[in-house]
């Protein structure tokens, strides 16, 4: 299940995320990169100890946590800390790979990684290029969004960034473990949740949507781990 959503920052922490990203330092992103994901990964991410990561990662985590949406499409039980990248010059691209699908926390525990998402922090028109591609069973699908939007898909999915040719493109990028392990459940409950969104707006809190909405927690209930 592949999901946009826009405006997830707001105009001023856009603004703050850039101002601050504009002091950090850059190194390899073979940092984070698994055996696989080493032999196509060719970009630059902000290490662990700079300064403004803190900041930048309260700040993105912040804008998730008041989103409705995130919540509904991801089931979040745990995310890890977000990272940030930069894709332009010499490293400009990231080739055809699947996220590692265990991660470990800060704090030492390892977290399954069933869903990604890209907040893409560079307006698409200041760069050429730097298309997330990412792989499904309905075939291959091509994001490139405004500044401030955000795409979340399955950890298990085949992606890639196609070559920075011009400009620099910013992103953050994260990894969570979701209530709902399986990519199958969590894909209903989603269509099931922006159903009863739009009968609520369109006939109210009548019976069925009451019923209905039973129905969808009691299969959450059944499905998600905590």
């Amino acid at each position: 299940m592949l999901i946009t959503l826009d405006d997830v920052l707001t105009g001023e922490e856009l603004a703050s995320a850039r101002a601050l990203l504009a002091e950090c330092p850059w190194e390899s992103g073979l940092a984070t990169a698994g055996p696989q994901a080493a032999e196509v990964k060719r970009n630059r991410q902000v290490p662990e100890d700079a300064p403004h990561l803190p900041a930048l990662r309260r700040l993105v985590l912040g804008a998730l946590a008041r989103d409705p949406m995130f919540f509904a499409a991801a089931l979040p039980l745990r995310i890890l800390p977000p990272f940030f990248n930069r894709h332009g010059g010499e490293e400009n691209r990231y080739g055809l790979h699947t996220d590692n699908a265990m991660r470990q926390a800060p704090e030492g525990a390892w977290i399954r990684a069933d869903v990604s998402a890209t907040l893409f922090l560079s307006d698409p028109e200041d760069y050429d290029g730097g298309v997330l591609t990412i792989a499904d069973t309905f075939g291959s699908h091509g994001v490139k969004l405004r500044a401030g939007s955000l795409v979340v898909y399955p950890s298990s999915s085949l992606h890639e960034v196609t070559p920075v040719t011009r400009g620099e493109r910013l992103a953050c990028f994260l990894f969570l473990q979701s209530m709902v392990r399986d990519a199958g459940h969590r894909r209903l409950l989603h269509d099931m949740d922006m159903a009863l969104l739009r009968l609520r707006q369109e006939i109210g809190e009548t019976e069925p949507v009451v019923r209905l909405t039973g129905v969808y927690h009691n299969l959450l209930r059944a499905w998600a781990e905590s």
